[in-house]
């Protein structure tokens, strides 16, 4: 795949929650060359810890909007959260950037950058069951609810899907990412 040189596409990680998109992201940085990772703006208090974000509060994150500082936002879990228009800088020296994306902003996602290669990372019930329980942040009735939603599909229209299964050891998962978007990346640039 060839993209408009010195455009560098988006890759979109999306999955649920427990799927180990932070660790496959940090991983796939440390393995190619040029990928980037785009912090997400969140109006989460910053002491929640999880992936590496921008937190913000509402009315902060509501001027930033109002500024079209960002490249892309949407609702979600209670929680708003944004892509910075920092993306676009990014794509101009990176070889791909990654973003942690919801599914329901996939499609405005693919409209906004243009080549959009969702890697949609999934898990066993099982496995990911187990891995919400290890990290012990939310309680039996919310690991319910996020195994349940879990199950919901991709959006339809979406042109460059991806899917990893990572149910068991994380290497498996970043081999076939790698391997699967090896071809879509940009050449490193200076």
């Amino acid at each position: 795949m060839i993209l408009e040189p010195s455009i560098a596409p988006v890759i979109a990680v999306v999955g649920p929650s427990g799927v180990g998109k932070d660790s496959l992201m940090d991983a796939l940085m440390a393995r190619l060359p040029g990928v980037q990772k785009q912090r997400r703006v969140i109006t989460r208090a910053p002491e929640l810890g999880g992936e590496d974000y921008e937190a913000v509060s509402e009315a902060r994150f509501a001027t930033l909007r109002a500024e079209e500082r960002f490249a892309l936002h949407w609702q979600a879990h209670g929680l708003h959260y944004a892509i910075p228009r920092e993306i676009d800088q990014a794509r101009g020296i990176a070889s791909g950037v990654l973003v942690n994306l919801s599914r329901k902003v996939l499609l405005e996602a693919q409209d906004v950058f243009g080549v959009l290669i969702v890697l949609s990372v999934t898990a066993t019930p099982e496995a990911l069951a187990a891995r919400l329980a290890e990290r012990g942040r939310e309680d039996g009735a919310e690991v319910s609810r996020r195994l349940a939603r879990a199950a919901t599909p991709l959006p339809t229209g979406l042109e460059h899907v991806i899917d990893i299964d990572n149910s068991g050891e994380l290497d498996g998962a970043i081999k076939a990412a790698e391997a699967a978007l090896a071809p879509w990346l940009q050449p490193v640039r200076a």
